[in-house]
């Protein structure tokens, strides 16, 4: 008959399983944070290319290229070595589908490579579908943070994500502001599209500063000191104010990606200090369940050297009220359990207490972490929602829900769940064709 500390090892094992996935999970986490900046690069060059008609960039674009395919492999490696076979990663159904995408949109790379060397496609159709695959790639780091079981590598998931999702937008806006100087002009949708990704990049970013521990939220304030930011601001407050038929020289185009790309920059060496962060809180995760194991393991082997005595027919771990206290609140007694002394039963409870204890921490602190993903769905789907609904582009839907929270002074994680919950009265959507794009 398995005994108590049979199935408190059996508990560990399995916690030691599912943070050795998490170390390759987390792995794979630094893996797409390389090849997202690698793709945000290749966007960046091509559309300079496309839009030179293959004037500029032809050699840095064969670069890039190069280096995002040698990123790509190493990035499949990765999937390869997550467990898909035996069921045992908590939520795998979620994460393993955004990987089934993902490896899909990357087969499709080289056609669209392909169509932007023949300079077959507009530049926006191009921007659109690297954007689309680095959506897709963060889309896997965000399930890994939402499938995490423990806490504190959820939290540094959880940073991590927001701080890729942050650098990812400040990626767009530096696209979107270049082809405004570019174009010698900002119009009102520019202009708004703008507004929404420099608020975008905050709310990831104050996410990010939530969850982070102090070394990254440190490298984070260095890296925002620097002379670029400012020059970031000046460049922004100029695209903003901007009266619509204004002309802008178009020279500021490339000071303009020049000093964005600092920051992005800077940006992604605070991102390498998470990945490395994080692989190094998996790997001491693991060797501290192992040694708890070890541990165990010794106190089990201890046991079997003792001479047992003869079963009492009961063993009384909990008093009346559960918590082993009588009702005058003096520890319950511990009868013999499976031959041992109530010292020894006693210490097997403790064990087991610990155990739960921790469990139920645990859970409250993945709770904590997972809460903010949460938010990110809801917001995420009720934008959907109102685009599906509404027809509306995705930045005048997040506009719709962020002005709504604001005129009724709630949260907008808020206003986004009453919208979910009045799916079933909106006015029925526009057909595909006659719907805007997602910009």
């Amino acid at each position: 008959m398995r005994t108590a500390l049979d199935f408190l090892i059996a508990a560990k094992r399995c916690e030691i399983l599912g943070l050795e996935q998490l170390a390759v999970t987390g792995e794979l986490v630094g893996g797409i944070s390389q090849l997202v900046h690698a793709l945000q690069k290749e966007r960046g060059v091509s559309n300079v290319y496309l839009a030179s008609r293959g004037a500029r960039f032809r050699e840095q674009r064969v670069q890039r290229i190069a280096e995002c395919e040698a990123i790509t492999a190493t990035v499949r490696a990765a999937f390869d070595r997550l467990d898909g076979d035996s069921g045992r990663m908590s939520d795998g159904a979620r994460l393993f589908s955004r990987i089934a995408y993902v490896l899909h949109a990357l087969d499709t790379v080289p056609e669209l490579r392909s169509r932007i060397d023949g300079l077959a496609i507009a530049p926006e159709d191009a921007f659109g579908a690297y954007t689309e695959l680095i959506g897709g790639l963060l889309a896997v780091v965000f399930e890994a943070a939402d499938t995490a079981a423990d806490p504190v590598i959820s939290r540094a998931l959880v940073a991590m994500f927001n701080f890729i999702q942050g650098k990812e937008l400040a990626g767009q806006e530096r696209a979107v502001v270049a082809a405004g100087f570019a174009g010698g002009r900002f119009d009102a949708g520019r202009q708004q599209r703008l507004l929404h990704l420099v608020e975008a990049q905050e709310r990831c970013f104050q996410i990010f500063a939530e969850f982070a521990d102090e070394p990254s939220l440190a490298a984070w304030r260095a890296s925002m000191s620097g002379p670029e930011v400012a020059e970031v601001e000046r460049f922004r407050r100029i695209a903003c104010t901007a009266a619509p038929g204004t002309a802008l020289k178009a020279d500021t185009s490339d000071q303009w990606f020049e000093c964005a790309t600092r920051r992005i920059d800077a940006m992604k060496r605070v991102e390498d200090q998470l990945a490395a962060g994080l692989l190094q809180l998996c790997a001491t995760k693991v060797n501290e369940a192992r040694a708890d194991l070890q541990d165990q393991r010794k106190f089990f082997e201890s046991l079997e050297h003792m001479t047992p005595r003869a079963p009492a027919p009961l063993a009384v771990f909990l008093g009346e009220d559960g918590q082993g206290l009588t009702p005058d609140g003096q520890p319950a007694p511990v009868l013999d359990a499976d031959g041992l002394s109530p010292r020894l039963s006693r210490s097997i409870l403790d064990m087991v207490r610990a155990q739960s204890g921790r469990l139920q921490a645990m859970s409250d602190e993945l709770n904590t972490a997972r809460g903010a993903l949460h938010e990110r769905k809801v917001i995420e789907r009720a934008k959907g929602l109102l685009m599906a609904h509404r027809g509306l582009t995705e930045d005048q839907a997040y506009r719709m829900l962020r002005q709504t929270a604001m005129d009724q002074k709630r949260r907008l994680v808020d206003v986004a769940e009453a919208t979910l919950a009045l799916a079933d009265f909106l006015p029925a959507g526009q057909s595909d064709k006659d719907r805007p794009s997602r910009g």
